[in-house]
């Protein structure tokens, strides 16, 4: 992660993403830009952050160590969206690991010497409970796809929203898990969509051979659309 000190462009995203809005104080002058690479973490589990971000490009993903060792995915972020809110208003909070999937930048605060204001900020906790319900409501959501739709569709979705450059790199014990099936199970619909075309087997994962195909699967589960903002 890197600060990028460009005034140019940062007030381009901070324009561009209506970040202004989500406030009623003055925090223009005390925001700050960073760019994260694709697989750099923009929060370190169990490490509080310094800053609360506003992730204005790209996508992350959140994911937690469980005590027996073992990493599971818990969730996915798209622009825009606050990273680090819950740790602004609960310091007690422990911090989950957040990492970039693919190139991101964030407009960022310092947490500290903004925590004050922010929670006194109607504005700001009005977009928060929001962003909140959104976020809960997209859970229930997935927890329904996953009782509902086989997994041939929630991977394809699972696949479009991990990918990076068109190449899909996720460990299938993770993916597995993230969608409550067997290895096997998941390996098999995996062989499925490299023999029908839509995936080819490389050295560092699966390249993505038919993108609208994969589109296809996913959005039958989000007609609405809801969603799909996600798998772009």
């Amino acid at each position: 992660m890197k600060e990028i000190y460009n005034d140019d462009l940062k007030k381009q995203l901070i324009r561009d993403s209506g970040y202004l809005g989500r406030f009623s104080v003055a925090v223009e002058r005390a925001t700050h830009l960073f760019h994260i690479a694709a697989g750099d973490y923009i929060v370190e589990e169990g490490a509080q952050p310094v800053w609360l971000f506003y992730l204005v490009r790209g996508r992350a993903k959140l994911y937690a160590t469980l005590p027996n060792g073992r990493v599971s995915l818990i969730d996915f972020f798209g622009a825009s969206c606050f990273i680090g809110e819950i740790e602004l208003v609960d310091t007690r909070h422990e911090p989950r690991a957040v990492q970039a999937i693919e190139e991101c930048w964030c407009l960022t605060l310092p947490m500290k010497s903004f925590r004050p204001q922010l929670l006194n900020d109607v504005t700001f906790l009005r977009n928060l409970c929001i962003a909140l319900s959104r976020k809960n409501y997209r859970n229930i959501v997935s927890l329904t796809q996953n009782q509902s739709f086989p997994l041939t569709n929630r991977l394809a979705a699972f696949i479009l929203l991990t990918q990076h450059g068109e190449l899909y790199q996720e460990k299938h014990t993770q993916a597995a898990e993230y969608m409550g099936v067997s290895y096997r199970h998941l390996l098999y619909v995996i062989a499925q969509f490299t023999r029908d075309g839509l995936l080819q087997k490389k050295k560092t994962g699966y390249a993505i051979s038919n993108k609208q195909a994969l589109f296809t699967l996913a959005l039958a589960m989000d007609p609405e659309r809801n969603f799909s903002a996600l798998l772009t």
